[in-house]
């Protein structure tokens, strides 16, 4: 190669590079350790299908896709964050809760429904499934920070699909320690069912 050639080359690579990195990483996913996978209806694809033999604890868990959309937590932190501070049945205490609204959530993952479900899956195993209507009717976030702290893996977090249950009679109503059983902490999978 001579020095001309070298050189259109290296200037079209200078430009061209960013155009190829965003696409990259729209084709193979965020950059860092997703921390939510978003299956099922959705439209902004950027990960591939399952794979058994390196997505384990979904294989354990008997959760199978084709298409998702994988979130890293700086993907999930450029979402606009709402803050909402409900009493825990773990210490009947308000606590602040941040993250983004699940229904932006959704959105970023293209899927665009406003029917149907969506069956969350804890790191534990726990499935709770609850209505597109009614994670937009009580607000729920997918809260990445407790009382101004990420949330650590052990604990609740990393992300807690959650609500601000003081603020919904009917929620309040009822006895704290049932007031979040469709709320799955250390949720890591969200299947959009149309």
């Amino acid at each position: 190669m001579n020095k001309r050639d070298f050189l259109a080359a290296a200037a079209l690579g200078g430009t061209a590079l960013p155009a190829l990195a965003q696409t990259l990483k729209a084709a193979h996913g965020p950059r860092t350790s997703t921390l939510l996978t978003v299956t099922g209806a959705v439209g902004k694809v950027n990960r591939g299908p399952f794979d058994p033999a390196l997505d384990q604890l979904m294989a354990k868990q008997k959760i199978g896709f084709q298409k998702a959309h994988a979130f890293d937590f700086a993907e999930l932190a450029a979402l606009p964050a709402v803050t909402i501070r409900p009493t825990l049945e773990y210490d009947n205490k308000p606590h602040a809760l941040r993250g983004p609204r699940m229904a932006d959530v959704l959105k970023a993952a293209g899927a665009s429904i406003q029917s149907g479900q969506l069956a969350m899956r804890a790191v534990d195993g726990y499935a709770p499934t609850i209505s597109v209507v009614d994670a937009r009717k009580y607000r729920f976030i997918v809260a990445t920070h407790l009382d101004g702290k990420p949330m650590a893996l052990g604990g609740l977090g990393p992300l807690w699909a959650v609500y601000d249950a003081d603020r919904f009679p009917d929620m309040a109503a009822k006895p704290l320690d049932q007031r979040f059983a469709l709320c799955p902490w250390a949720l890591y999978h969200i299947d959009v069912q149309a």
